[in-house]
């Protein structure tokens, strides 16, 4: 281990707690002083969110969790966040290398805009359809998240953290009361969704809970005399506090928050609301287009792979039109499993097959595996289709592709290719994997999550590259390449449509019916995800269109000095960065190729 000298051990405190960083001696130059920042800055972030680093693997606090329902919290974070940029603009980019630039320019980015969304209030709608802090609980406590249970400590770390977690399930009540106050709640049609998952967790006794499940099997490295006092210690928190605030939560959703919810779907109609979606579309998108202009885009798509779409029935040689042919899709036995773990199987066939091929396009690879697993039955009914989990960053746990079997007819055989490459690899699995383990990238950018157009824009362009990895020969899972690229088109339409142009849920609904061979149980899914979760699906179709675009750039400006090999390790080795800052990286390795340099 190297040693670092005291002035660099109290300029890392100093940069710790957001205070200059006063003069450093001449051997330390800028790029030194400023990987110190940054280093300093990834330290302080994993003790202000514990959670996080449980994530990554790195067990150093796993026993604790930091309540962020409280008013003194958001105040802190605030001040944090103004400390921080004041402390990052302290540094001169034009004194740093390239690479330190581009660190200093996204972290930049990320903390004006975390800055900007602070004015709105995202803690007065804390629960919703798709998750919140009482599913989130329940799922490390499963034993099948990122929550380790491998060891004696490993149990009495999750025992002490859940104990502290408690208190946070009777903020979030406060918050939503405050929510309530001030005409800030979430539509009344997506919280009634949220009844059955909280009326699954809200049980009477603890070994009817999800969180039993570690304590049933214990592993070999657990001694006898440690089960029995951890399985004690863990029924009487359960039963005494976890559980009982479970059904509080319970209780104030169903008797006193969901008759007072709104009855409107428009983030517009929340106060401000207009100017907080132009700035989730800001955070989601990264590029500067209004909604119209994303309206007026995914309708002009929508319309081009609809006529892709009416080509494969041609090919296929169906005779009834194309909603004839949607329906004929939606409902004929061939294209549906009738088990779930037939479902399985298929995709980790598809893990081998598709491993086997990634070498034809990428010189790179992640070295961590990921796992097909199905979503937990408490969560499924509104989970959406499929999900990716990273692997830890200390490989000892692997990647999850995540696959929804509740509805197995929204799980088309013709989809499972295009989802496959989506999901997993040559996609999220590779993305995310190897921007973790590249250990040349400071630790903020190796872990992001803030850039949704780079990491689905990438995911849905790695879908595009089916054909060229020799996927996709059976027209009908071409049709499921269609089908899936459809569903992003149309999110740039419905989520605009729902948010800025007055449209309903039934409207936004009728409008991917007709569009689409998606089940309605799919579509209805999906169209509650944009209501709760305005901006993000955005990200997807406009990340995807940014990177053919620089691919297609590149190949026009290269000829047959363009390398697809190195152009994707140019995308994925730079972690996760705005759509402006991928151009320049892209832009950059193109006059390397003109000017003869190989090095992507």
């Amino acid at each position: 281990m190297r040693r670092r000298s005291l002035f660099q051990l109290a300029a890392l405190s100093l940069a710790t707690q957001g205070l200059p960083v006063q003069a450093a001696p001449s051997a330390l130059t800028p790029s030194i002083r400023f990987h110190a920042w940054l280093e300093a800055q990834w330290t302080a972030a994993l003790l202000r969110d514990p959670l996080l680093a449980t994530s990554l693997g790195d067990p150093r606090y796993n026993d604790r969790f930091i309540d962020t329902t409280t008013a003194a919290w958001r105040e802190q974070e605030k001040r944090r966040l103004n400390m921080q940029l004041e402390s990052l603009l302290r540094f001169k980019p034009a004194e740093l290398p390239p690479a330190d630039q581009l660190s200093f320019a996204i972290m930049k980015s990320d903390l004006e805009s975390d800055l900007e969304g602070m004015r709105f209030p995202d803690w007065m709608m804390p629960l919703n359809q798709l998750g919140g802090l009482p599913s989130f609980l329940a799922q490390m406590g499963s034993g099948k998240s990122i929550q380790p249970f491998r060891s004696a400590k490993d149990y009495g770390d999750w025992i002490k953290r859940l104990s502290l977690a408690t208190a946070s399930l009777d903020g979030l009540i406060a918050n939503m009361r405050e929510g309530v106050k001030a005409g800030v709640t979430q539509p009344r049609a997506v919280m009634q969704k949220v009844l059955p998952q909280l009326q699954a967790l809200a049980v009477e006794q603890p070994e009817q809970s999800l969180f039993w499940e570690p304590f049933k099997s214990f592993p070999d490295a657990v001694p006898a005399p440690d089960r029995e006092r951890l399985s004690a210690a863990m029924r009487e928190l359960l039963a005494a506090r976890v559980l009982p605030a479970y059904r509080r939560v319970l209780v104030y959703v169903r008797d006193d928050y969901l008759p007072k919810a709104r009855s409107s779907t428009a983030w517009a109609d929340l106060p401000d609301g207009a100017a907080w979606y132009a700035h989730r579309v800001r955070q989601s998108t990264t590029v500067a287009l209004s909604a119209d202009e994303i309206h007026a885009m995914g309708l002009k798509e929508v319309a081009r792979i609809k006529g892709e779409m009416d080509a494969v029935r041609q090919q296929v040689g169906f005779k009834g039109d194309l909603p004839a042919f949607f329906k004929f899709l939606q409902d004929d036995p061939q294209f549906y499993f009738s088990k779930p773990e037939d479902l399985l199987e298929g995709y980790r066939k598809l893990q081998k097959k598709i491993n086997a091929l990634t070498p034809k396009l990428f010189d790179i690879h992640p070295k961590a595996d990921y796992e097909v697993r199905a979503v937990e039955a408490f969560r499924a009914e509104s989970a959406p289709g499929a999900s990716y989990e990273e692997p830890a960053a200390d490989g000892s746990r692997p990647g999850v592709f995540y696959v929804n079997t509740f509805n197995l007819k929204a799980q088309p055989i013709f989809g499972m290719e295009t989802l496959s490459l989506h999901e997993a690899s040559p996609g999220h699995h590779f993305q995310i994997s190897i921007a973790q383990e590249d250990q040349n990238l400071p630790k903020f950018r190796r872990y992001a999550t803030n850039y949704t157009a780079y990491v689905e824009g990438w995911a849905l362009y790695a879908e595009s590259l089916g054909k060229e990895l020799g996927l996709f020969t059976d027209p009908y899972q071409w049709y499921g390449r269609l089908s899936d690229e459809q569903l992003r088109a149309m999110r740039l339409v419905v989520d605009t449509g729902l948010h800025a142009k007055g449209w309903s849920r039934e409207q936004a609904i009728r409008f991917m019916l007709d569009n689409s061979s998606m089940a309605e149980s799919d579509i209805t899914a999906e169209v509650e995800r944009y209501i709760v979760w305005p901006g993000q699906a955005l990200g997807y179709k406009i990340g995807q269109f940014e990177i053919s675009r620089l691919r297609r750039e590149a190949e026009s400006q290269l000829g047959d000095k363009f390398d697809i090999k190195g152009f994707h390790r140019v995308v994925l080795t730079a972690g996760q960065v705005p759509l402006p800052v991928l151009g320049q990286l892209v832009q950059a390795w193109v006059a390397g190729r003109r000017a003869g340099r190989s090095a992507a």
